[in-house]
């Protein structure tokens, strides 16, 4: 039996955000593919961390301890996966030298340096210009673990092109594996609530995510009065997992702007609501919580950002626009007109069915895997420029860990 090996950046909390929800997924591919796999991670565990649905060795890690050696030594995994490019940093050259046939692969989550620069440029007023990531040291960083490794996992259309067109990386190197959906257990339309059933409006996302802070506190100064101006009884309920005083303290229950924190369901609250709100102003990869919205059946109202690269060609499920007046009228149309509102819920059952099916790329992606097993040798060698990269700036990562470790041990 081959070994998939994930080093988390964080435990995988299926509750709190996307991005633990998309790692669940990545591992029920390999189970389903007959991998043993071997969870490490160096975080402390939090109360909401997930209980496997299916076996995983679940191992704690620490960082710059040469333990780590003994161990992947002893585990020889064929499969390390690393979750994000903060722990490929982190290990990627232990991996290399204790395990060199094993392959390395990167989920990105989202790229990174595309959020940041975005947040950053949000900030001074301006749009966002191709310097702005080239000159970025954390896009340095990033691109570098992207090389360093056998493939890097990429969850978003646009991010495969921006890595393709303004870095030149090799397609090779990239594997495009958005969310997967096993569309075949998808609640039927007739076992959704309908238009009239549904009421107030619902914005979600993990308060620890700079963009999902933002959202809420641009909808709550900019568009939920101009909404609640036209709808005096309608509310908004916003949940988000890890909210701090100062996201609850932007409750206004006398504007109908309800802050409830954490939900336990999200697809529970998702389905009782009739609209969807995510302004999203910066941010990259795709918003886990608007393809929710969708197989709940309901309709969204977002930004170009929020909707990038989840629906093209198709029709949004909804309506998409970056300035507030607009978005605004747009949420008050669609929150009223009941046939809006229906061609909006199916078409983000198709959007689903067409981008997202699971039977479309988990094939593709165990093909990749098989081949890349097979043609390692020849993979490695057409990346000349991981392997210099691995030559050079991991040199200088494992003496820095070392180093830490020494300084540790006094």
């Amino acid at each position: 039996m081959k070994t998939l090996l994930v080093i988390g950046h964080v435990w995988p909390e299926p509750t709190s955000s996307a991005a633990g929800r998309r790692m669940l997924q990545l591992m029920s591919v390999f189970h389903n593919a007959g991998y043993h796999i071997v969870f490490a991670c160096a975080a402390e565990k939090s109360s909401y961390a997930t209980e496997f649905l299916f076996p995983v060795d679940e191992v704690e890690i620490q960082l710059n301890d040469a333990m780590a050696d003994d161990f992947l030594r002893k585990l020889k995994p064929d499969v390390v996966l690393f979750d994000r490019f903060m722990t490929e940093e982190q290990y990627g050259w232990r991996v290399a030298e204790q395990c060199p046939k094993a392959l390395r692969i990167l989920d990105t989550e989202d790229l990174h340096f595309l959020r940041k620069a975005r947040e950053s440029t949000l900030k001074e007023s301006r749009n966002v210009l191709p310097e702005d990531f080239l000159t970025s040291v954390l896009a340095k960083r990033e691109i570098a673990s992207i090389y360093r490794c056998d493939l890097s996992l990429i969850i978003s259309t646009f991010e495969m092109e921006l890595l393709n067109t303004l870095f030149g990386i090799k397609k090779a190197l990239l594997f495009y594996l958005p969310f997967l959906v096993d569309c075949s257990s998808l609640p039927k339309k007739t076992d959704l609530p309908g238009f009239g059933q549904r009421q107030h409006f619902i914005s979600i996302g993990n308060f620890l995510h700079a963009p999902n802070r933002d959202a809420v506190q641009y909808l709550k100064r900019e568009i939920w009065p101009l909404i609640k101006k036209e709808l005096p009884q309608v509310e908004i309920h916003v949940y988000g997992a890890y909210a701090k005083q100062r996201d609850e303290q932007l409750e206004d229950k006398g504007t109908g702007f309800l802050v409830k924190a954490r939900a336990e369901d999200a697809y529970e609250v998702i389905q009782s609501a009739r609209v969807m709100l995510a302004p999203l102003r910066f941010g990259a990869g795709l918003k886990g919580k608007l393809l929710d919205a969708m197989i709940c059946g309901t309709p969204s109202i977002t930004t170009t950002i929020g909707a990038e690269g989840m629906q093209d060609p198709l029709e949004w499920c909804g309506a998409i626009c970056d300035d507030q007046k607009v978005f605004a009228k747009e949420a008050i149309q669609l929150y009223q007109t009941q046939e809006d509102w229906e061609i909006a819920s199916d078409r983000g059952r198709q959007i689903v069915e067409h981008e997202f099916d699971q039977k479309r790329f988990i094939p593709r992606f165990l093909e990749r895997l098989n081949d890349l097993t097979k043609h390692i040798k020849t993979h490695r060698q057409h990346n000349f420029i991981g392997s210099m990269l691995l030559h050079h700036s991991l040199q200088s990562t494992k003496y820095l860990s070392k180093w830490i470790e020494e300084k540790n041990q006094k």
